[in-house]
């Protein structure tokens, strides 16, 4: 015989379960399209190769008008790539929390919700950030024409 305490505790149990079901099933049916997949992939290929400096593979991947927004200021393709070979910002580890993308014709707009563990002027650090990345489709390679970081306030 079930006691009161463990009614309760087998419901809430329940209860948990059906959530995490209903939850898994309505993601499921929340599919990306084959661009939004391509961008989605390509923008987890460029935190690994910010993470392993390939300024190589980088300066293929930004477009020569590339923009990029930091916490310290903004700057063009040069200074970026310059930076991360340098070491002055060493972009070490971003854990993606949330991704969405929007296709507009030949522009991708790329919304990531990241915590970055980054080493910069030396210092390691870690901060929450929503970040914005731009992607426009040239001679049918998408190339990164922005990557804007807003820090957040809350992790």
């Amino acid at each position: 015989m079930i006691k009161g305490n463990q009614l309760n505790k087998v419901l809430r149990t329940g209860l948990l379960v059906l959530f995490v079901t209903i939850m898994s099933v309505q993601e499921s049916f929340a599919q990306n399209t084959p661009v939004q997949n391509e961008i989605i992939e390509l923008s987890k290929n460029k935190w690994q190769l910010m993470a392993d400096k390939d300024v190589e593979a980088l300066d293929r991947l930004f477009d020569e008008q590339s923009v990029f927004v930091h916490m310290g200021g903004s700057w063009g393709k040069e200074q970026e790539l310059g930076i991360i070979e340098s070491g002055g910002i060493h972009y070490k580890k971003a854990d993606v929390h949330e991704v969405s993308v929007e296709v507009i014709n030949d522009t991708a707009i790329l919304l990531n919700r990241i915590t970055l563990l980054a080493v910069v002027g030396g210092n390691e650090v870690t901060n929450p950030f929503m970040v914005t990345e731009v992607y426009i489709k040239k001679g049918g390679d998408w190339k990164l024409g922005s990557l804007s970081f807003t820090r957040l306030m809350t992790p």
